[in-house]
């Protein structure tokens, strides 16, 4: 019977019926592509793209160089080195990511308790040499700039699952 049944199927061709309805079926529904460059994917507030460094209100940075996100690192992608201020506090002489190595997983983000550093909404930063993806202070502190809005927002969002 099931010889039977297996060579019916073959000359009916119900699989290929089966696909014919399944094409015809999503020909008539909404397209679910979008025209990337004109048109983005929403994106959640976790999503995790180009690191930034933030600064407070007043314009100074926020990190206090405790060197946490260095040590959480598991690429060791984070180079960090300070020194004492006169008003004796420490900050950052030196902040550098090597985004060839990093493997976006967040620690660094989860282990700094000011939420110096971050990592924010912009998925578009290919480059055309490798040097060009060596981040250090200055290019973190400009995409903290550049990205403020938005990072504060999604950290606010993600307030409550901290």
């Amino acid at each position: 019977m099931a010889t039977l049944d297996r060579t019916a199927r073959s000359f009916l061709l119900t699989e290929l019926v089966s696909g014919f309805m399944l094409t015809l079926r999503y020909m008539f529904k909404p397209k679910a592509t979008i025209n990337y460059p004109y048109e983005r994917s929403p994106l959640s507030p976790r999503f995790r793209g180009e690191h930034a460094l933030r600064r407070y209100p007043n314009g100074e940075e926020r990190c206090i160089a405790c060197k946490l996100c260095e040590a959480i690192c598991p690429a060791q992608a984070i180079t960090i080195e300070a020194e004492p201020r006169e008003d004796g506090s420490r900050r950052t002489t030196r902040y550098d990511i090597d985004m060839t190595k990093c493997i976006y997983c967040g620690f660094c983000q989860e282990a700094c308790p000011v939420d110096a550093i971050v990592e924010g909404p912009n998925t578009e930063f290919s480059t055309e040499t490798r040097e060009e993806l060596l981040y250090d202070k200055d290019k973190l502190l400009a995409n903290g700039d550049r990205w403020e809005a938005e990072l504060a927002a999604n950290l606010q969002a993600d307030a409550a699952y901290r």
